[in-house]
């Protein structure tokens, strides 16, 4: 796609060539929300955290300043990156969430994108870089039939050791999800779960449960359910405010979607799909304890989908498997059998990544902050106890 709308100043010295072998790239900021938004949407493998709303949802809510970085070769946009910055403590550090973005399959334009990354935090001054693009490097789960690795997928991580990432141990996002292919009708959708699944897919219906779209005006409802969910899971939630956010940005710009399930009148079940491109994911879910015999959770699941399709989206990502598969304790298993009934193919991916721009405080970081991660995290679990969850 060519970018002719906007004239591009260029980044201090990053819109200095970047080179590697027959390939050289531009590094020029974006600074027009739609250009971005049209532009992310044409790529491959976009992704809703390249979004130009998720950066401005970050800055709101967690102060992560975003900067939209397009790649040119010879005028045409080859890759992009929303990099992510912000300060911990006394530590700069530099994110790029689901990027960046471009063709994987061509070598010379990863090598290329990367070293003007790699530029760019060093210039910065950022301590270190993490990226998690949407590199496949397997499908299936190991060890079961049909099951089988993707050569890119682990010729891309030997290149980037080769570039002095390190496989990250903060995982940010997922690593392991499921996807669901939407380009069949939905007779065969139906017969591809699994009988169980359809069982109470149709259970649900036959027992009275309906589903309707929600928007604005249903935010406390989501949220009372979501923090109910939260209680009864044991996980941790956010203030109002910061769903809010999350979700009312995204609903305003068209792209996300609550599907609010009810019974006799009363919502008892919500999921909140969120879709760009041509993916849709199911990104949030919460239940009552009431009515969980009524399987709500089973037709939401399946009118999101039905959804998707009728936004001309080619995959459905439920959004999370376990990284372990064998293991019963891992938090997304009960999880990961849900989602299994749906007939999706397993998808496990190369995960996060660090450049260490400045080894020494990297190391130095990363021994501090998972201290201070479970000191807020114990604080947010005290928090969730105390609260009571409230529609008013």
């Amino acid at each position: 796609m060519q970018i002719k709308q906007i004239t591009f100043n260029p980044v201090g010295d990053i819109a200095a060539i970047c080179g590697y072998s027959s390939m050289q790239v531009q590094a020029t900021p974006i600074t027009d929300r739609n250009l971005w938004n049209a532009t992310l949407a044409q790529m491959p493998s976009a992704h809703v955290l390249q979004s130009w709303e998720w950066g401005e949802f970050k800055q709101a809510t967690t102060g992560w300043e975003p900067k939209r970085i397009a790649y040119l070769n010879r005028g045409e946009v080859v890759a992009m990156a929303q990099v992510l910055t912000r300060r911990a403590g006394p530590f700069k550090i530099m994110y790029v969430p689901k990027g960046p973005v471009l063709d994987y399959t061509d070598q010379p334009l990863r090598v290329a994108v990367l070293n003007a990354l790699k530029y760019h935090t060093r210039e910065s001054g950022a301590i270190f870089l993490k990226i998690d693009p949407d590199v496949v490097i397997g499908t299936g789960v190991p060890g079961e039939l049909g099951s089988q690795e993707v050569p890119l997928g682990h010729a891309v991580a030997a290149e980037w050791t080769a570039q002095e990432f390190t496989f990250s141990p903060d995982q940010v996002q997922f690593r392991n999800s499921m996807l669901l292919d939407l380009r069949y009708d939905e007779d065969a959708l139906m017969m591809a779960m699994k009988q169980k699944t359809r069982y109470n897919v149709r259970l649900s219906q036959k027992r009275g449960v309906t589903t309707r779209f929600g928007g604005i005006e249903d935010m406390q409802t989501l949220y009372h359910l979501y923090v109910e969910t939260a209680r009864r899971d044991g996980f941790i939630t956010r203030p109002f405010s910061y769903y809010s956010q999350a979700w009312g940005s995204f609903m305003e710009a068209g792209l996300a979607q609550p599907i609010i399930a009810e019974h006799r009148g009363q919502a008892v079940a919500h999921v909140i799909i969120f879709g760009f491109g041509k993916r849709a994911w199911y990104f949030y879910g919460a239940s009552s304890d009431d009515d969980r015999n009524n399987m709500p959770t089973y037709l939401l699941q399946w009118e999101a989908i039905r959804w998707a399709r009728a936004q001309k989206m080619a995959t459905y990502d439920f959004w999370g498997a376990p990284d372990d598969f064998y293991d019963e304790n891992d938090a997304l298993a009960g999880v990961y059998r849900f989602k299994a009934g749906f007939g999706g193919t397993v998808v496990r991916r190369i995960g996060a990544w660090d450049y260490p721009a400045n080894p020494r405080l990297y190391r130095l970081y990363t021994q501090v902050m998972p201290s201070v991660l479970n000191l807020m995290r114990g604080v947010g679990r005290r928090r969730l106890r105390r609260e009571t969850p409230s529609a008013t």
